[in-house]
């Protein structure tokens, strides 16, 4: 009756939306102030000022025509200035023309991989990774080819991603930072990377196209930069949202935006344009096209979520467990402390911790950890830790 091949899926889906329905029965079971639930990256912090006074501005607007259709790739002033805040950022020159707006980051994806392959093309994804980029390859006749990574960083392993790439290989996906793990992949490693593709590239005669996923781009502590990879990759493609960056998940608002040194690019912003449309996006939603125009400069609280990344990393690491501190997005991925990070996550249900595998992340041994939650909670939740821990020593 079904697609068996999504029957299939079901089976292999998100880990993370199965813990917050567990979460869900454990609260009516014991109560939400009883229940300390990690699982879900769902953006704690509130749009900034300048969206709610843009959306103001706009929702009472007398203007004809602003809730119209427009050109599917979106409002042209609004790519202009998301253009010129990128050429400042990477130093290559950008007009609204290298710019398409999408139903956010996950559409734009989507939208990037109907334009870019051919059945049986091959996409690189880094592990730990969001799991949903093997789902979103094979809507569109892909493969996803998974890299494990260096452990002992959490970035790529270099040798590992150089083995990878064959002549099917047509994109590479990174996430920076890293969900699910706050790393940031430095400079000189993406360096690397760039050098490996072109001589890759070279040898089967192909074009290999980078995607980088940076909803998380403005979500950084320590004065720590994000590279910006269309400085780095000939083939460089952004794919961003303001779900993270202004707070706004639910609104389904982003963008594409490609490097003007790609070869035919033109050809390229007419194809991600026309998969726009066809695949039944049409347009991002206007009127937050317009808010986030209004809104580019402007971000959510950050400190805040750097004093729950604190407060949690160094409460754990007393604790004895192992992580590398987070250099950006809202999420800690320490070592499960036994070996299986399933058995281990199902342990910490009956502390009513709700935390997701690493398995999920197709990164085994590991778990992860959403503190994009109320700091009441984590700190509420060291008690539950502390059990935990305890239970495996």
């Amino acid at each position: 009756m079904l697609s068996e091949k999504i029957v299939s899926n079901l089976s292999r889906s998100s880990w993370i939306r199965a813990m917050f329905e567990e979460g869900a029965k454990l609260t009516a079971k014991y109560g939400a102030d009883k229940v300390y639930d990690f699982s879900l990256g769902n953006p704690y912090a509130e749009p900034p000022e300048e969206v709610t006074e843009s959306l103001k501005k706009y929702v009472l607007s007398d203007e004809k025509g602003l809730h119209r259709y427009m050109n599917n790739a979106g409002f042209p002033d609004v790519r202009e200035k998301i253009a010129k805040s990128l050429e400042k950022k990477s130093g290559i020159e950008l007009t609204q023309q290298h710019v398409v707006m999408t139903v956010g980051a996950a559409g734009g994806l989507n939208v990037v991989l109907k334009s870019l392959l051919n059945p049986g093309e091959e996409v690189i994804v880094f592990a730990p990774y969001f799991v949903e980029y093997g789902f979103y390859a094979d809507n569109h006749g892909g493969k996803a080819v998974i890299v494990p990574p260096d452990l002992s960083t959490l970035e790529p392993d270099i040798k590992a991603f150089e083995a990878a790439i064959t002549s099917k290989t047509k994109a590479v996906i990174i996430n920076n930072p890293n969900n699910p793990t706050g790393v940031i992949y430095r400079q000189e490693k993406l360096k690397t990377m760039a050098e490996i593709i072109e001589r890759k590239e070279k040898e089967y005669n192909t074009s290999i196209f980078v995607i980088s996923d940076e909803p998380y781009g403005e979500i950084v502590y320590d004065h720590v930069e994000v590279p910006s990879i269309l400085s780095i990759f000939k083939n460089g493609i952004i794919v961003n949202s303001f779900s993270k960056s202004l707070g706004l998940a639910g609104e389904r608002i982003g963008y594409i935006a490609v490097s003007s040194k790609i070869e035919k690019v033109d050809v390229l912003i007419n194809a991600l344009t026309f998969c726009n449309r066809t695949l039944g996006f049409v347009n991002a939603p206007g009127l937050f096209q317009k808010v986030v125009g209004d809104a580019l400069e402007a971000k959510v609280d950050v400190e805040a979520y750097k004093k729950r990344r604190d407060f949690l990393y160094d409460h754990l690491s007393d604790l004895g467990f192992q992580c590398i501190k987070p250099q950006g997005a809202f999420y800690l991925f320490p070592k499960a402390l036994i070996e299986d990070d399933i058995e281990f996550v199902k342990r910490a249900l009956k502390y009513n911790l709700l935390l997701v595998p690493g398995s999920g992340f197709g990164c085994p041994g590991f778990f992860r950890i959403s503190y994009c939650v109320q700091f009441e909670m984590i700190e509420n939740s060291i008690d539950a830790f502390t059990k935990l821990a305890e239970e495996f020593k």
